[in-house]
């Protein structure tokens, strides 16, 4: 019979030395970025019951949670999303709070992916959720906020603006049942041409349709929302796209400008969001680094209407691209033997060394010569020798000259 004692599951894997420094490193700024504009951390539970991601409008598909059941025999998942939590977390338990809540998370996600997609099912994500305010002003501090955390980690990016709201308003009048929705939103993101097609024929002449038809085409800058007003013209759309021009305007004036277009494609898989949505890119890495947006209808469904937006930062991704300038671990600067019979000594040693700051091991080895051969090839310069005596002496490096 097989076992899998000596592996991991598909889809996750282990993280070792400098995947973990650079993964820190990443936490470390980006909490550093999010607490300098005032958010306060908050954390969710691994498991929830699945109705909190199985809400009408709201619903993640149920084919990429993993899900088990508690002792009374009730669904419960690994938490599959950060923000469904957190809208719940402060329709139950923040709903007294002053507005806006400015909430930042640091905590993983567990989704099944498809096969062969290059993606973890256990993903490391930072991110903010802005809770209580709505308008210009708050998806300005979303974007902008999104923009200064990633900029301390991955210099090199690019940023795409969108609104999920066109893509909505456009679907709904279509004769299309709520999974075609789906399928049209899933190529429009993946910006598959041809499925689009297949999928719009049937549908004839329709505006709506020809307008759907164009939207994983319309990317750019002031030329991609020029293109997309002869689409998005009038009534709600014309609206949500005037009001993408707004956004897009503004955050040219942050400094932006270089760093960012538009992407009328940009729909995201996620169904609650509702009005601005954005996604970070940095070079060599396939899939978005950073993806959020506005989901005004989310707490309502939760029992607390109110505005909201929010964006998630994938810190593994991060870490990848921090490793190569990071400097090397330091190795530690003193080994501290102890000869038989002075272990506590040699241990009270290093606490000493520690409390002054000093990078220090306590030798494990039996014998001094094996200390000293351990230190060297470690490149260890220092080694403190306890026994009656306290003496410390230089460790030449391997293959140094005598």
């Amino acid at each position: 019979m097989r076992t899998y004692s000596r592996v991991t599951p598909e889809g996750a894997r282990d993280i070792l030395f400098e995947e973990c420094r650079g993964r820190r490193e990443v936490q470390r700024r980006l909490t550093w970025a999010f607490t300098l504009r005032g958010y306060r951390e908050v954390m969710t539970p691994g498991i929830e019951y699945y109705d909190v991601f199985s809400l009408p409008g709201a619903a993640l598909p149920q084919r990429e949670m993993y899900k088990t059941t508690d002792n009374r025999g009730r669904l419960i998942v690994f938490r599959p999303d950060s923000t469904l939590p957190i809208a719940r977390m402060a329709a139950s338990r923040l709903q007294g709070q002053q507005k806006p809540l400015r909430l930042y998370y640091n905590q993983s996600i567990y989704r099944i992916r498809t096969y062969l997609s290059g993606r973890s099912d256990e993903s490391a994500q930072m991110g903010v959720e802005l809770m209580g305010a709505g308008g210009l002003g708050a998806d300005l501090e979303g974007v902008s906020l999104a923009a200064q955390a990633l900029e301390g980690c991955a210099p090199d990016f690019r940023m795409e603006l969108g609104h999920a709201g066109i893509f909505r308003v456009l679907a709904d009048q279509l004769p299309v049942s709520p999974e075609q929705k789906e399928e049209l939103r899933a190529t429009i993101e993946a910006k598959n041409y041809a499925a689009l097609e297949e999928l719009l024929e049937p549908l004839g002449e329709n505006p709506a349709a020809e307008a759907i038809r164009r939207l994983p085409r319309l990317f750019g800058g002031e030329e991609a929302l020029e293109e997309a007003a002869r689409y998005c013209s009038g009534g709600e759309a014309g609206e949500m796209l005037c009001y993408l021009r707004t956004v897009y305007t503004a955050l040219q004036k942050l400094g932006l400008g270089d760093r960012l277009m538009v992407d009328l494609g940009l729909v995201q898989r996620n169904d609650y969001y509702t009005g601005i949505v954005f996604s970070a890119y940095v070079p060599h890495h396939g899939v978005a680094v950073l993806m959020g947006g506005r989901y005004d209808g989310l707490c309502e469904k939760f029992g607390e209407p109110m505005p909201a937006v929010g964006f998630a930062v994938d810190v593994d991704a991060c870490a990848l691209l921090l490793e190569n300038g990071m400097e090397e671990e330091p190795a530690p600067a003193v080994l501290v033997y102890g000869e038989p019979g002075f272990e506590a000594e040699a241990e009270n040693a290093v606490s000493l060394l520690t409390r002054q700051g000093r990078l220090c091991e306590l030798s494990l080895f039996e014998t001094l010569e094996q200390a000293e051969g351990y230190a060297r090839d470690r490149g260890i310069p220092r080694l403190v020798l306890v026994g009656r005596q306290v003496t410390e002496m230089e460790i030449k490096r391997k293959g140094a000259n005598p």
